[in-house]
């Protein structure tokens, strides 16, 4: 693992009944690092879920939530990958899903070390985006071994 890659085993306050493997971890932390999204945005998450519509155009970077104007389609894209690799999952009201998001038990384990080492994410390295990538374009599975 990278210095940047949150390790759950390094901070005795972050629990989880649920275990994560190193390569999940690691996948999912190199993918919000690849985002467009910023820490506030996750921050909210932790504690209520955030509408679609908040996170678009100019109101993303007001909110602090985007780092540049995004189209609607441009966010859902990469909400859609967060939601693959564990760390986001999708409301569900009476009617079916909705356009809002909350973190998964993974993402609140990540989140909290990141909100603990500062108050933005780590940058992504470009060999992070590269594995980020190959891993969004080709899905690649789990059980090959972390790059």
């Amino acid at each position: 693992m990278t210095s940047t890659t949150p390790d759950p085993s390094s901070a005795p306050a972050l629990q989880s009944s649920i275990q994560y493997s190193a390569a999940t971890v690691q996948r999912a932390d190199r993918a919000v690092r690849c985002t467009p999204f910023r820490l506030p945005l996750f921050t909210t998450m932790r504690w209520q879920s955030v509408d679609l519509r908040a996170m678009i155009d100019q109101t993303g970077v007001e909110r602090g939530y985007t780092c540049k104007p995004l189209s609607e389609v441009a966010v859902e894209n990469e909400l859609l990958w967060l939601i693959q690799v564990g760390l986001l999952r999708r409301e569900v009201d009476g009617q079916g899903l909705t356009n809002s998001f909350r973190l998964t038990p993974l993402g609140h384990l990540l989140v909290e070390q990141w909100q603990q080492q500062g108050e933005s994410l780590p940058a992504a390295t470009w060999r992070d985006r590269v594995v980020n990538a190959l891993s969004r374009w080709g899905r690649l599975p789990d059980w090959l071994p972390p790059v």
